[in-house]
Formats: C-alpha cells, structure tokens, sequence
C-alpha cells in the first residue's frame, strides 16, 4: 500500500457521452433562472409600489375632496343659502364653486340644500335637479364623512360636508369628487422612470445572473450536475472496492467518508455520512492530525475495540488543510500477512543455513574416514546430536511458545555462520507473554534485538564476538536482556535510535527496527534500558508487567 505525505484532492474532466451535448450548459441554466428570478422580483416588486402608490393617490385625493368640501361649506354665499330667493342664490353659487372647482381639478362640486336640490354642477342641465345618491343620506344630519362610487368614468372619491349657518343649524350639503386614476394611467404617468429602471435592471440582472453562474461554473471545475453525479458515484464505489478500511473527516470532524470495509472492521452500521466522528467512534485518533498537520504511518491503534494498523493523513486542497483520512487494516490480518511472511523468510534462511551447517559437518566426518580415524568420526556425530538434543531439550522445557523457539534455534544457527556465539542463560523461563503482545509481537521484539547485535558485534574488531540473551519472569514481570559485546554506542546515539528512520548503517530500509520496538513496549506499558559504552558493548533490557 502506497501513501503519500498528504493527498491532494485533484478533479478530472469526464468524457461527454452523445447524449450529453443535447442538455443545456449548467451556465446557460443557472443564467437563465437567476435572470428569471430577478425579473420575477421586479415584476413583484413593481405591484407592490403600485398599490402603494394607488393607495397614497387615493389618500391625497380624499383629503383634497374633504379640504376643498370643506372650503366650500365655509363661503358667504354658500352661508346664505337659506336667505333671498333661489334662483338667485343658485346663480352665485354655481358660478364661485365652478372656479373653485376648475382652480383645484375637482371633478364636482355639488352644494345640495336640504330639499336635496342641486345648486351647483359641473353640468349645467343638473343644476336645479334633485339628487337621489343613496350614500348622501348621513350627510343631512350633520354628518361628514368619505365615501367611493363607481360610474361612468371611473371609481370616484367624494367627501360629503354639511352646511351649517350661524345659528349651528343645517342648511344644506357640498359633495365633492375627484377621479382615482387606473394602473394604466398611473404606469403612463412613470412610464419614463419604469422604461429607465427597467432597461438598467434587466441589464444588471442579466450581466450579474450571467457572471454568479460563471463563477459557479469555474468553482465545480467546469463540470455539469449529470458529471459532478457521476464522479460522486465513481469516488464512492471505488472507496468501497478498496480492501483496505477509508474514513475520511473535514475540519468539523464530520464523517465525509466510511467505506464498508471500515464498517465491517470497526462493526458499526447505519447512516455515518454527515455525522461527528466522535458520535460514531468516541474513541477515535484521527482528529488529532489536524491539530498536528503532519502524517501518521503504520500506527497500531485500538479503536471501538479493534486492533488496527493505521495510517492517518491530513487532506490538502491548494496547500490548505480541509480534513484527514485514515487508512487502515484488521491487524489480526495484518499479523497473518506478516506472520506468513516472515514464516517463509525464516523457512528460507533455516534451511539455508542447515544446508550449510550439514555440508560442513559431512565434510568433517567424510574427512576423518578418509584418514582412517572411525572411532573420531562416530565420536563427533554423537557429540553433535547431543549438542542439538541438549539445546531442542532447552527450549522445548525453558520457551513456553514455538515461534519464540524457533526464532532462537534460527538466530543460534545464524551466528554460527557469521563466526558469532550466541548464548542463551541455562536459568531463563518464558512462561507466558506479557499483556497486550502476541507471539507476533514478540517475535518482532526479539528478531530485531539479536540483529541489531549482530550487526554490532560483526563491525568489531575483536577476536570472539558474543551475543547473550536471557529471559527471567515471575508472576509479576518478565525481563528480557540481549547483550552484546560489539561497537557499543554513545550517549548522543542512544538519544535518538528509537526515532523512526533513524540509523547508524549506510543502507535504505533501515532505522524501523528499534523504533517498532518502542511502539511495541509502549503497547505493553513496558520499558526499556539502554546501557553502552564504545568500544564494549550494547545492553537492551527490557522489562514488562505480567
């Protein structure tokens, strides 16, 4: 599985089917709409400031009606009415209330006495004719109020005022009227400022639905609805085909992805998009690389129960952290991997070195018949079969594991290929493993101490070259010593070999075997010793509550 320091988050084009090129631009839509939308609100908008407008006409007009019904109430020859003869008084009337009524675009003015009888009218037929208006009724008994009528020409506001004289008695009626205007005239009137404001919004509307959807556009990488689908459809299955578990966060800590096989690993279920990891998974480790910004690599970790090998890596988008993904594995099938790995590696070097081991013993024993010496050569087969029933003996009552067993009997012949004594102490018990580790644990633990001693010893230049391990547990502990007498180290180098990648060899793939160490010990809640001098020798000690 190959990782990269961060993942950056790149889109491709998708290829346009046939189909494809008869569907309208996503830009051409979300023109389209935004521009209707505009129009639409202008088009309400304008009915809103119309009625508004009809409204504060129809206001004004019914208060110029009452004002100029009330004037004419108040003049001398309209207070007179009851005195002199009428035809007369009619004459006055009609002729000072028409140039009041002409003065102010009135569309009548009647002045009414009490036998309901026209003495003034913009129609000269009418004067002198009695009036039989329902709605004047209340006016003749000193009432003044406002009403609207429907007629020929239009939906008319009047004001009706009672004429009293001098003695506070009623003498007669003026009604006033004026003509509300219609939408049509009203829109005639402002058809300029409508024309202008029109032309101007249209255009801005237009000019900016055009730019948002352009913008819009260029922010979904140029792609369509029908492409943007297809690429979440793509993204989200190929995350499910993967082998290994996908959760991925943004900066929310919301779950933007959980593949199924997180799902079977971790065994949680139901609708995880959208939600706070924390609600799915308490116990989870992945928000913390967004605090820390950095990778994580083969961390081993125990989330909602499970034992995982995980890889924990933030998400960046044009040199921003936007989340963090974790990528990661059952260790139980980690462990069976690695076990059948290293089963085979192991299976390999032993029988290399056996190979090598029973050429050099057959060359020995073929070399004392050739000379004659039989009692010799009967003597040394028997001493090495007791030499391997001894040490088989050893283990077999001493290492309570086979892995571990076989790991020793592997690196005891190993160092006798490479000229070294590898000595294990005749009081060592291993009984049991201490809490948190497997035998794969184990094997890890202690295959890279004897290497490690290894290399040391075979970079010294002394005459016999070392290694001596011993096991010593009780029911409370166990302590494990690998001893060497190699190159030995300094204090500075102890600082630093068990910081991942870090190495005292000029080869690649090395500096991860102390530091696997470490991370296992910390598992354990163990710890470790380091004592080394240059010149003298490396002891490891190890130590784990049982």
């Amino acid at each position: 599985m190959i990782l990269h320091d961060t993942i950056m988050i790149n889109f491709y084009t998708v290829k346009r089917g046939p189909s494809d090129m008869n569907r309208i631009s996503l830009h051409w839509k979300m023109t389209a709409l935004i521009f209707f939308i505009i129009v639409f609100s202008i088009i309400v908008a304008g009915i809103f400031i119309l009625s508004n407008i009809m409204e504060t006409r129809e206001k004004e007009l019914s208060n110029r009606a009452m004002l100029i019904a009330r004037t004419v109430a108040e003049l001398p020859e309209v207070q007179q009415l009851s005195n002199g003869d009428i035809e007369t008084a009619t004459e006055k009337i009609n002729l000072v209330v028409e140039k009041i009524r002409i003065i102010n675009k009135a569309e009548y003015i009647v002045v009414l006495n009490m036998e309901r009888d026209r003495l003034s009218h913009p129609i000269d037929h009418m004067v002198g004719t009695k009036s039989n208006t329902a709605d004047e009724s209340a006016a003749f008994v000193e009432h003044t109020y406002l009403s609207k009528a429907k007629g020929e020409l239009g939906t008319v506001v009047r004001a009706f005022v009672p004429i009293m004289n001098e003695e506070h008695e009623q003498i007669g009626v003026v009604v006033s009227g004026y003509l509300l205007p219609t939408i049509g005239e009203i829109i005639f009137g402002l058809k300029s400022e409508i024309i202008y404001t029109s032309i101007l919004s249209l255009f801005f509307g237009g000019w900016g639905s055009w730019a948002i959807a352009h913008h819009m556009k260029k922010q979904m990488f140029g792609l369509e609805p029908h492409e943007i689908s297809q690429l979440y459809v793509e993204r989200y299955e190929t995350f499910n085909a993967m082998h290994e578990g996908i959760i991925a966060i943004d900066n929310d800590l919301v779950i933007t992805v959980f593949n199924k096989k997180a799902r079977s690993i971790l065994g949680v279920d139901g609708e995880l998009i959208g939600k706070n990891i924390y609600e799915v998974l308490p116990d989870t480790r992945l928000p913390e690389i967004l605090d820390v910004n950095y990778p994580i690599y083969n961390k081993e970790l125990q989330i909602n129960n499970h034992n995982i090998l995980s890889n924990r890596i933030p998400i960046q988008v044009n040199q921003k952290t936007v989340g963090a993904v974790a990528v990661f594995q059952d260790r139980t099938e980690v462990k069976r991997l690695a076990e059948e790995l290293t089963g085979v590696k192991e299976f390999v070097q032993a029988l290399r070195i056996k190979n090598h081991e029973h050429k050099n013993k057959l060359h020995t024993i073929a070399g004392l018949l050739q000379i004659g010496k039989d009692k010799h050569a009967l003597e040394y087969i028997f001493q090495v079969q007791k030499e391997q029933d001894v040490l088989l003996k050893f283990l077999n009552e001493r290492i309570a594991d086979e892995n571990i067993s076989g790991l020793l009997l592997g690196k005891i012949g190993h160092g006798k290929e490479l000229g070294i004594k590898v000595e294990i102490d005749s009081n060592s018990k291993l009984n049991s493993l201490p809490i948190g580790l497997d035998q794969h644990d184990f094997v890890i633990i202690l295959g890279n101490l004897i290497e490690n001693a290894f290399d040391a010893v075979q970079l010294s230049n002394k005459e016999e070259k070392t290694v001596s391990i011993s096991f010593d547990q009780d029911e409370h502990y166990l302590s494990i010593m690998v001893e060497d007498n190699g190159i030995g180290m300094d204090q500075q180098t102890i600082n630093q070999i068990f910081k991942n990648g870090f190495t005292t060899k000029n080869h690649e793939d090395r500096g991860i075997g102390l530091y696997l160490i470490s991370e296992l010990v910390k598992k354990a809640n163990g710890r470790i010793e380091v004592e080394s001098f240059p010149g003298e020798g490396t002891t490891f000690i190890l130590t784990f509550d049982i």
